[in-house]
């Protein structure tokens, strides 16, 4: 039996109307899930037959669906090499709120157009939710998008970012095609 805890107010999220969502992530993975008003979800991986790797994918799935993926999204994380990575901007700029408010709007752009150029360009899904920024990829595109992510954090400007993304794009178009770099 695992636990995480997810923001109250993803809590409905999670859950889906009338219960959909929470159906259909016990019936992808096989494992049980009990969700509290609070924000609490425990999972129940005991029961013989349920595949370890399988406890550890439902637990990311749960955490992107708290960090603002919406559940299609996070259901990548069912498939075979899709990572979920968080990045915690407090690391970045500590406690100061403005500077919170200000580093987001960086990393989501002007209607949202930085957000989508790097979703776009790495074929990763992007969030920026409360004080984190997450990322849904493979294990290719996953570090690029996290590496501009950090580039953006530590106040490069946003063109240096997408020449960066840009630079990128022969190696991310390479593993799409499954070779192995």
């Amino acid at each position: 039996m695992r636990s995480i805890r997810i923001p109250q107010d993803r809590v409905g999220t999670l859950i889906g109307v009338k219960g959909e969502t929470k159906k259909m992530l016990q019936k992808i993975s096989g494992i049980k899930l009990d969700i509290d008003t609070e924000g609490e979800v425990v999972m129940h991986d005991e029961a013989n037959g349920t595949d370890p790797l399988m406890a550890l994918k439902i637990m990311d799935v749960v955490k992107a669906v708290g960090r603002g993926f919406s559940p299609d999204k996070a259901c990548r994380l069912f498939e075979d090499d899709e990572y979920l990575e968080v990045v915690d901007l407090k690391e970045f700029v500590g406690d100061r709120s403005n500077q919170l408010t200000r580093i987001r709007g960086r990393l989501i752009g002007k209607d949202g157009k930085t957000r989508s150029i790097i979703e776009e360009l790495t074929r990763c899904s992007m969030t920026v939710y409360g004080n984190t920024v997450a990322l849904i990829g493979n294990s290719v595109s996953l570090p690029v998008a996290k590496h501009a992510i950090e580039l953006i954090l530590n106040g490069s400007e946003h063109s240096t970012v997408y020449h960066y993304l840009e630079s990128q794009r022969p190696k991310l178009r390479i593993a799409e095609m499954g070779f192995d770099l």
